[in-house]
């Protein structure tokens, strides 16, 4: 069921056993089977749009493209573009100098085809937004500090975004989650254990209270090659049927 005045959101993402989807290194480190890379190809072939938030952004600087070109085909059959709209959430936009930047050769802006959409601040200037426009970026900016992840939905409706995949990080997924944005979640969890303390989940930001916890209806499970495992949840409905295991 679609809403009204967003997208349909689903979060996409592989973590370890212990719900690491980096190591504390945070560079990117590979987490997914080539087998489940394959289903992420096909899930981003069946999206209007697939998301990330600025770390993954401006750190990882992905794709985000479709890799197979049976499904690429597949969409131009359908009447559609053959990637989905990227859309980047940044708080603000670096330069050059000062640390990671999007404004350059790489491939976020520049492998496709496909449109971009970034949702930004009042951090970044104005310069850096009619640099951006220049590479054929729509540009919007939702907020003074943080991006309004409401009105960014809603633009992405208007602008006929139906599918919203969403792939990380951490920060942007507990965003959504806490604010209600959310309604599927698919998880490859890896057979392996990254640790430490400062390693991003798939879930970060300041976290849940018990009470406020997010409650997830289990849709499907299945084994994958390689010891991985699927899980695919809905969101919502009441926590409260989810029985606590009682005290010994």
């Amino acid at each position: 069921m679609f809403a009204d005045d967003r997208p349909h959101v689903l979060i996409n993402t592989a973590m370890t056993a212990d719900g690491k989807i980096d190591t504390f290194r945070r560079e990117g480190a590979p987490v997914s089977s080539r087998a489940d890379l394959e289903r992420v190809d096909r899930l981003r072939a069946a999206s209007d749009a697939v998301m990330v938030g600025g770390h993954t952004l401006l750190r990882e600087d992905p794709r985000l493209t479709v890799k197979s070109a049976v499904l690429r085909a597949q969409r131009l059959e359908r009447g559609l573009s053959e990637n989905p709209t990227k859309v980047g959430i940044v708080s603000r936009v670096l330069d050059p100098a000062a640390g990671p930047t999007i404004m350059s050769d790489g491939k976020f802006l520049n492998y496709g085809p496909a449109r971009v959409v970034i949702f930004t601040t009042e951090q970044t200037t104005s310069d850096q937004i009619a640099r951006l426009r220049e590479r054929n970026a729509e540009v919007f900016v939702l907020g003074e500090q943080r991006v309004d992840l409401r009105a960014a939905l809603r633009r992405l409706r208007e602008i006929g975004i139906k599918r919203l995949m969403v792939e990380g990080g951490g920060t942007l997924n507990a965003e959504l989650l806490r604010l209600g944005l959310v309604d599927e979640i698919h998880l490859y969890i890896a057979p392996l254990i990254f640790g430490g303390a400062t390693a991003p989940t798939v879930a970060d930001g300041v976290g849940f209270s018990r009470e406020e916890a997010p409650y997830l209806r289990l849709q499907k499970l299945e084994q994958t090659a390689y010891g991985g495992i699927v899980v695919q949840y809905i969101v919502g409905g009441s926590a409260a049927v989810y029985a606590e295991t009682p005290s010994a």
